[in-house]
């Protein structure tokens, strides 16, 4: 502080103090603002600390307490990225490694050999081979883990009655049970793409391979579920005994004849097919339909009843089946055609009388050198096929006895 002497009016003279900023004032300051600084900054540390900590703890809870829906998807999703990379470059790292929150997911590595095609790339195979005109559509359609399939049919009449209050209940007859055991084979596919095709982003591998696959699929299972033998694939309902109906036993498939040999009635044609249709049992007749090929079919839409109007009619719209006599028709390709004692039309209750049993899982295994510069894909699945129930279908045969 300064002391100075100024003048005053009327000639007194007066002390005055001029005050100045203090140096130990000024560093005092700036060493608050310092530490307040200082202080600001570790709180702020300490505070991201604590939410980091806190937002681990939630993403653990979270992880913990997740439905298990959605960890599922996570790891179809995984599968799906996985099985892309492997089908594209063939690392199977991913694959092999395939796994959710830490926990390894060993079902994408067959233990048969090869790695299982995710789940939606499986569900546009199965879709396309359902919706194909095959067997398979109107089949009883079951997914087994073993190695065969059992249907087990009760063949005999066990015996009903009535009875009054005070009389006396006979005795029923003893059910005699069939066993009809299903085997189940392997069917396999090899599509190939080049390697330059694969390395494009812009492909849609899966949807390509999917693709490929049901084609290849549909094809085989569609011939051996109508004609197979039995032997190494499936067993085709036409490759059974075939009796005529009057003589039908169990273990056999019964038949009704057109009357001219290969070819219909000339006078009454529409008789034989009216024939079929009741030579089935009322209780199949109710979800019967007719299968044949394209050229059996443009035949049968010729016919006429005795009024003139055709037998058949078309579907009303789109993707109904066309219909003979009220029933749907499945044309399929590998039926016979109408020749001398063939059997070119069927007609039953399929979902009853023929079973499809097969595994759900499909598998690849990726080529690179069989076939250079392309690659191969080597697909495969398990599946069976059967009669499970010799009563549910019947067959027009196009002779005289």
């Amino acid at each position: 502080m300064k002391i100075t002497e100024t003048k005053a009016r009327g000639g007194l003279s007066m002390p005055t103090q001029n005050f100045e900023p203090v140096g130990e004032i000024k560093n005092a300051l700036s060493g608050f603002v310092q530490d307040l600084t200082t202080f600001q900054s570790e709180i702020k540390t300490k505070l991201n600390k604590q939410e980091e900590r806190l937002s681990m703890l939630d993403q653990k809870s979270h992880i913990i307490s997740r439905p298990v829906l959605s960890a599922a998807q996570d790891l179809d999703l995984s599968h799906k990225s996985a099985m892309e990379t492997y089908v594209r470059n063939g690392d199977d790292d991913d694959l092999r490694g395939l796994g959710l929150e830490g926990k390894s997911m060993s079902t994408a590595v067959n233990g048969d050999g090869g790695y299982l095609v995710d789940p939606q790339t499986s569900d546009v195979i199965k879709s396309t081979l359902q919706s194909t005109a095959s067997i398979r559509s109107i089949s009883n359609v079951v997914n087994v883990e073993a190695t065969s399939y059992d249907v087990l049919i009760d063949t005999s009449d066990v015996g009903s009655g009535w009875v009054t209050e005070t009389g006396t209940l006979s005795e029923t007859a003893t059910p005699t049970i069939d066993r009809i055991s299903i085997p189940l084979y392997e069917l396999s596919a090899l599509p190939k793409a080049s390697q330059r095709l694969l390395d494009d982003s812009a492909f849609d591998i899966e949807g390509w391979l999917a693709g490929r696959i049901a084609e290849k699929f549909s094809t085989a299972e569609a011939s051996a579920f109508i004609n197979g033998d039995g032997v190494d694939k499936p067993k085709g309902f036409l490759n059974h005994l075939q009796v005529l109906d009057g003589f039908w036993l169990w273990g056999s498939l019964g038949y009704v004849v057109t009357g001219t040999d290969g070819d219909f009635d000339p006078n009454n044609p529409a008789d034989s097919i009216i024939d079929l249709v009741y030579a089935l049992g009322a209780k199949y007749r109710a979800n019967g339909t007719f299968v044949m090929n394209s050229k059996t079919a443009g035949q049968v839409r010729k016919l006429k009843d005795s009024d003139g109007r055709f037998l058949w009619s078309d579907g009303l719209a789109a993707g109904e089946p066309a219909r003979l006599l009220g029933y749907p028709v499945l044309v399929a390709e590998d039926m016979p055609d109408i020749a001398s004692d063939a059997p070119a039309i069927a007609f039953g209750d399929f979902a009853a009388g023929y079973t499809v049993a097969e595994r759900p899982d499909i598998r690849v295994l990726r080529d690179p050198f069989s076939a250079k510069p392309h690659v191969l894909f080597y697909a495969t699945k398990r599946v069976g096929g059967d009669v499970s129930d010799f009563s549910a279908i019947k067959l027009l045969r196009f002779g005289t006895n």
